[in-house]
């Protein structure tokens, strides 16, 4: 077997060559190996031609030659006897065992401390490469975890605007979108000042922490302004962004005040001045699950219910605990199987851990004022969640922004056929209209105006001359209703006797003299009007009535004509026609500008602060000067008490007056004729005026 002419070899003689690091051996042993060929050079010893491999890319160990490494070579496969350890070794303790591998770890602590050894720093990170280091980005992570600031933090998409191909709900549900999202509006809630220099919503943050709430409001168009990209993908995907929002505030909230969340286990973000108004009646399906705002007049709402938010059930076989599961608005959502017993139930809902948030229903309607005439008002669900419950009452004029979501009505297939769903908004921010609204919407240009007009010492006389400009004379009458208009001033002593300041008028006279044009008038020109007739108007439609809601069949309290007029005014027109039972049920809203309601067990009082502005006929058609007020209309004595002005019109015959109100009337014709409007004749104005 051994060759004098080609002395044999042995791996281990390789590998020593290679790794030792020993003092070479002597002159005349490696002189026997100075006569061996190259190692790797082994065509002589298998005795055929390898090719030779491009190294360009580095060798390919996996590759279709790999089982050639492994092929027997006799003349290799020997070993000296001075690197065989042939001692035998007694079996060690576990406790030596763990003593000697203990030692060896801090022996391997210890070279790497020192930077010779094998795990030596920058052998697998580069050492200037910090950032890549393991421990480093742990501190990141905990650093985000914490909610710190993290300047020195990349972001992690640069181009968030690019959706590479998906829809934009479908982008932001992903893990990085959402993060970076995440970061970027907690940046926003932090940084973002007003032109003082303060920050706006550290002090929004502030204030709701003092007074225990859990929603913060968000201009959209501040966010807008400092983060375009969010503020695009909110309306298109407000479900998904709406969830990250409430997750980042929390965040920040807690930063700020550890404890916060003792009190309210979420933060709401509430997004307000969202730039279009939709009006209830164009709410298309374009509109589906995107983020509207909405105007109307609440008519109706619910008791508050509490609806399952985070759901437990516990199985009846193993008495298992299966959850939490998140509840969704238009589905219920159950346990398939019982992960502990494999079981399919049943399964019972677990009503300790099981966590409930508050639900309420309301119906939103069309603004009395801005329906097209010979048009029904239109209505809508919406749903109020969390602190947003009984935010506002029947009445109220409100500004809902929300989700508009479509659901499953089983009533609506059985009339329409399948498939039809009913929607409803899922309200995000609520905010009621008053009066003090209007007053912050005024700019530098409407204050300076005000302040001029009340220098004027003619404003009275200018303001009624403004009234119904179109109708000839009647004075009187329209004072009384600029009066009524501008309404009084109400009173409240000590909180012990309430005042009311509207002022009601009734308008009686003859048939013909525009008692009703001035009622249409008004309609144009006041803040809140509702019109009815008293042929069309009851009792419980001109307060409020009592009916099963048709969805969750409960009580519900409908607002009638006074309470929708809330704040404005109410116009009767043929007052002189209602029956008296409907009449007396005006009493108290004319005089208290309350609505008691006892019904079906419910026990409500609702505001019916507005002027009412009524119209009638007298006895016979024509009124009689040679009798009193009362003996002319047949109306009761409480009832005419209560209007503050009562007003006379009477068609009497005069050539002169009667000649002035026709060429009234004919010049009111000739100046708005088309021809005439494109060039005004001034004396026309002045003609108009003198009469």
């Amino acid at each position: 077997m051994d060759d004098p002419s080609n002395p044999p070899s042995s791996p281990g003689r390789r590998r020593i060559i290679e790794f030792s690091s020993s003092p070479p051996r002597d002159r005349s042993e490696v002189g026997q190996s100075e006569n061996l060929p190259a190692f790797e050079d082994e065509t002589n010893i298998l005795g055929r031609d390898v090719e030779e491999e491009d190294e360009g890319e580095g060798e390919d160990l996996f590759g279709d030659n790999m089982e050639r490494d492994y092929q027997p070579i006799p003349e290799l496969d020997t070993y000296e006897e001075d690197i065989i350890d042939r001692e035998e070794y007694a079996a060690m303790s576990p406790g030596a065992r763990a003593a000697a591998e203990s030692e060896m770890r801090e022996r391997d602590r210890a070279i790497a401390d020192r930077g010779d050894g094998r795990m030596r720093r920058g052998l697998l990170f580069d050492a200037a490469d910090e950032d890549a280091r393991p421990g480093r980005r742990r501190r990141i992570i905990q650093q985000a975890g914490e909610d710190e600031p993290m300047d020195d933090m990349p972001e992690a998409i640069e181009n968030l605007e690019d959706l590479k191909g998906h829809s934009i709900s479908e982008w932001v549900s992903m893990i990085g979108p959402r993060l970076e999202i995440k970061n970027r509006f907690k940046q926003f809630l932090r940084t973002y000042v007003d032109e003082k220099g303060a920050s706006v919503y550290r002090e929004k943050m502030r204030q709701m922490c003092e007074a225990n709430k859990q929603s913060l409001v968000v201009s959209y168009n501040g966010l807008a302004a400092e983060q375009s990209v969010i503020a695009y993908f909110l309306p298109e995907a407000p479900k998904e962004m709406l969830s990250i929002f409430d997750e980042a505030a929390k965040e920040v909230v807690l930063s700020l005040f550890p404890n916060y969340d003792r009190i309210a286990t979420q933060i709401h973000v509430r997004i307000s001045e969202l730039p279009l108004l939709e009006e209830i009646r164009s709410l298309r399906q374009l509109h589906l699950n995107q983020l509207i705002r909405t105007s109307g007049v609440v008519t109706s709402h619910t008791g508050v219910l509490p609806q399952l938010n985070l759901v437990k059930f516990d199985c009846t076989k193993c008495g298992n605990t299966i959850g939490p599961l998140v509840q969704a608005q238009n589905k219920e959502v159950k346990p398939t199987s019982c992960p502990e017993c494999q079981s399919y139930g049943p399964f019972e809902v677990n009503m300790e851990q099981t966590v409930y948030q508050n639900y309420q229903r309301i119906t939103i309607q069309e603004s009395p004022g801005k329906i097209a005439a010979g048009r029904l008002p239109r209505q809508k669900d919406a749903i109020l969640l969390g602190d947003l419950v009984d935010i506002c009452k029947p009445g109220d004029e409100v500004e809902l922004t929300g989700i508009y979501t479509n659901s499953f009505d089983g009533s609506l297939n059985t009339m329409n056929g399948f498939p039809v769903f009913s929607t409803v908004i899922e309200a995000n921010y609520v905010v009621v209209k008053e009066d003090k609204e209007a007053v912050d919407n005024l700019n530098d240009d409407d204050i300076k105006e005000i302040l001029a007009l009340s220098k004027d010492e003619n404003i009275g006389e200018r303001v009624i001359n403004s009234i119904a400009p179109s109708i000839y004379g009647h004075e009187n009458i329209k004072r009384a209703i600029g009066l009524s208009l501008f309404s009084g001033v109400p009173k409240n002593p000590g909180k012990k006797h309430k005042v009311r300041g509207d002022i009601n008028v009734l308008l009686c006279g003859d048939p013909g003299t525009a008692k009703s044009q001035f009622l249409k008038y008004v309609t144009k020109v006041a803040h809140r009007p509702v019109f009815t007739t008293g042929q069309g108007a009851s009792a419980v439609g001109l307060t409020a009535y009592v009916q099963k809601h048709p969805v969750t069949r409960e009580w519900t309290l409908e607002a009638g004509a006074l309470v929708l007029a809330d704040n404005g005014v109410c116009l009767i027109d043929e007052f002189d026609k209602m029956n008296d039972a409907d009449r007396t049920s005006i009493h108290e809203a004319m005089e208290q500008q309350t609505i008691s309601i006892s019904k079906a067990g419910i026990v409500a009082q609702l505001q019916a602060r507005c002027a009412i502005i009524a119209a009638s006929n007298p006895i016979g058609g024509r009124y009689d000067p040679s009798l009193t007020f009362a003996e002319n209309v047949d109306l009761t004595e409480p009832i005419l008490s209560r209007f503050d002005v009562l007003c006379v019109v009477r068609d009497t015959v005069d050539p002169v007056i009667d000649e002035r109100m026709a060429r009234f009337v004919t010049g009111s014709h000739v100046r708005h004729h088309p021809a005439n409007m494109m060039n005004p004749d001034p004396s026309d104005d002045q003609t108009q005026a003198d009469h």
